[in-house]
C-alpha cells in the first residue's frame, strides 16, 4: 500500500496518473496547503521540502521497513522502478524520459508555477513578471509541441515523462497560452485526458478539494511570505 500525501496541484496530479496507470493500491491524505498542513511536524518528517506530493511506500521491494520519498520527479522514478512500468528499461529509451522528466522538473513545473504567481495571485501585477513568465512558458510549449510533431508521446510509449508534463499543461488557459496555437501538443493533450486513469486521478481531485486555493489573507500568508524562520 502506498500512502500519498497530495493536495490537488499540478505536481500533486502528476502521482495519482501514475498510480491509477499502474494500479497500485494507494490511500490519499490530505495536505491542506492554504492551511498549512505541509509544516506540520508529522509531514515534515517525510517531506522536510514542506511540499507535496510524498508518499510512504509501506511494501518496499525487498522488505524491510517503509521507504518515505518526497520530490514528484524523484517518487515517479521510484515508483517506475517499483513496477517496473512507465520507465523504458533499454538505456537510449530510459535516458530520453528521464531528460523530458527533468525537463517538466526543472523547466516547465517553475516557469509555468511563477506564470500562475504573477499573472493570477500576485496583488501588484507586475506587467514585466507576467511577460516574462507568460513568454518563457510560450517557448517552453513550442519545445514539447516540436518534440511531438514525429511522436505520439514525449519520449515514445507513454511514461513517466507524459505523466509528469501534462498536469502542467491542462492549465493553459491561465497561462496565457492558446492551444490551438500548439497542434501536437493539443493532440498529446486530448489523448492523455481520454485515458481512463486521467479520468479517475482527476476525479479522486474533485472529491478531496473543491475550494479555492488562496480563499483569505491566512492562506495567502501560509503560500506566499515563508522564509527560513519557518524551518523548523
Amino acid at each position: 500500500m502506498i500512502d500519498l500525501y497530495y493536495w490537488t496541484t499540478p505536481n500533486g496530479h502528476k502521482i495519482t496518473l501514475f498510480l491509477e496507470e499502474a494500479g497500485l493500491p494507494y490511500t490519499i491524505h490530505p495536505v491542506n496547503l492554504s492551511r498549512g498542513d505541509q509544516f506540520k511536524r508529522d509531514f515534515l518528517a517525510i517531506s522536510p521540502n514542506n511540499r507535496i506530493p510524498a508518499i510512504v511506500d509501506n511494501d518496499p521491494g525487498g522488505g524491510g521497513a517503509p521507504v518515505p520519498v518526497f520530490e514528484s520527479g524523484a517518487i515517479l522514478v521510484y515508483l517506475a522502478e517499483k513496477t517496473g512500468k512507465f520507465l523504458h528499461q533499454d538505456l537510449r529509451g530510459r535516458i530520453e524520459v528521464l531528460e523530458w522528466l527533468f525537463w517538466q522538473v526543472g523547466g516547465l513545473g517553475p516557469m509555468a508555477g511563477q506564470n500562475h504567481h504573477f499573472k493570477q495571485y500576485a496583488r501588484e501585477k507586475l506587467s514585466y513578471a507576467i511577460e516574462r513568465y507568460v513568454n518563457e512558458t510560450n517557448r517552453l510549449y513550442g519545445i514539447l509541441n516540436k518534440r511531438l510533431a514525429n511522436r505520439a508521446f514525449v519520449a515514445g510509449d507513454y511514461s513517466i515523462a507524459d505523466m509528469a508534463a501534462y498536469p502542467w499543461i491542462v492549465p493553459h488557459e491561465n497561462q496565457g497560452q492558446k492551444l490551438d496555437d500548439f497542434l501536437h501538443l493539443k493532440r498529446w493533450l486530448e489523448a492523455i485526458e481520454a485515458r481512463p486513469a486521467t479520468r479517475r486521478a482527476y476525479a479522486r481531485a474533485e472529491e478531496i478539494n473543491t475550494a479555492p486555493i488562496i480563499s483569505d489573507e491566512e492562506s495567502r500568508k501560509i503560500l506566499f511570505l515563508q522564509t527560513a524562520a519557518n524551518v523548523k
